[in-house]
């Protein structure tokens, strides 16, 4: 009886090593099988990469980072350490009631007056170039989170750096004459009533957006602009899910609401452009007067569709997500969209906290022009 024990033991062991070991390579195949590690390994599937050891060193990334198990894993400890430390990792600060914000709008950064200066006075050089050929620069500095919705952040403090930097921002841009948009005070306006930016993510919501596009637009009022108009704005019937950036970075997106922050809800908004006037030619539409240029801010909450239906005109919206102060300038000031039809006003939307982070080598070449 102890024989048959012993064997069946054994059965089950060996059968608990098989399934470990099967689990573990169908996890290997379906990493190398992902998208990521494609693109990653594409590049070395040369014998020279192979024998350099590139190739080598593509697959132990793979292996590191794209295991479809490493999802579940980040998000058990971003819920432990939600749940049981009341944090949100390093780069995420909890207020109250689930509130998150990004723990790099608190901190200081070094050498941040001197980046500020440097960002503010190539944008001066910028403004004055574009004046030359008769277009109008309009600056619009989205305020950080963290100062906006202030009395969400739970006594988190802002370091003295970070307390004082939308003041010395706006006092810079003014020195060299650009008055920008002000967005901080109907924004915190907007905030002490119903919030103007998203509990669980980094970005404005739809109101929040509405709100700045109406003031960007009241700044361009008196600009020399052909206004048709048409745009419309409409929200769904049903509510949906917010985008929750926070959460995906402390780990816990794929956690289900009560294992995580609850996420945001909303009814998405969507703005239609007007028909085409009947019987005319492609050719014969205009190009848009206006071009949006900026941070991902520009590419959610339907901000570019509010912006167009308050200033009544088609904009370009050529806005970069993690693109940083000038990643969509650099591309669209040396590209053919803005080579072969120059647009009449620039709207600039930069972020608070973009422009005292360290200049890199790319930017500050193009700042320097």
């Amino acid at each position: 009886m102890i024989e048959n024990w012993i064997k069946r033991m054994a059965t089950l062991q060996a059968a608990a090593i098989i399934a470990i070991l099967g689990w573990g390579a169908w996890q290997g195949v379906a990493a190398i099988r992902s998208a990521p590690a494609q693109q990653r390994l594409q590049p070395t599937l040369t014998l020279e990469a192979f024998l350099a050891g590139r190739f080598a060193a593509a697959v132990n990334h793979v292996m590191a980072h794209n295991l479809p198990v490493d999802a579940y894993a980040r998000a058990a400890g971003g819920y432990f350490r939600w749940r049981v430390f009341a944090s949100g990792g390093p780069q995420v600060r909890l207020g109250y009631a689930d509130w998150l914000f990004l723990t790099e709008e608190l901190r200081p950064w070094p050498d941040a007056a001197a980046a500020m200066a440097e960002r503010v006075a190539g944008l001066a050089r910028i403004k004055e170039r574009l004046a030359a050929q008769n277009i109008t620069l309009l600056v619009a500095i989205v305020p950080d989170k963290a100062r906006v919705q202030a009395e969400q952040l739970c006594g988190a403090p802002l370091s003295a750096q970070a307390a004082g930097r939308h003041a010395e921002l706006v006092a810079s841009f003014q020195a060299r004459g650009i008055t920008p948009i002000p967005l901080l005070e109907p924004l915190r306006h907007l905030a002490a009533q119903r919030g103007a930016y998203w509990r669980t993510d980094t970005h404005w919501n739809q109101e929040g957006a509405a709100l700045a596009a109406r003031q960007i637009a009241e700044a361009a009022a008196g600009l020399n602009l052909d206004r048709p108009g048409g745009f419309v704005t409409s929200f769904a019937a049903e509510e949906s899910h917010g985008p929750g950036d926070l959460l995906r970075v402390m780990g816990v997106a794929i956690m289900p609401d009560g294992w995580r922050p609850a996420m945001d809800r909303q009814r998405l908004a969507t703005t239609a452009a007007p028909a085409p006037a009947a019987g005319g030619l492609l050719d014969d539409e205009a190009s848009p007067q206006v071009a949006l240029i900026g941070s991902s801010y520009s590419l959610n909450a339907n901000f570019h569709g509010f912006l167009q239906e308050a200033l009544g005109a088609a904009v370009t919206n050529l806005a970069q997500a993690g693109g940083g102060f000038a990643g969509a300038a650099r591309s669209y000031f040396s590209g053919a969209t803005f080579r072969e039809a120059p647009p009449r006003v620039i709207i600039w939307e930069v972020l608070e906290r973009g422009m005292v982070q360290p200049v890199g080598e790319e930017e500050r070449a193009f700042l320097a022009q």
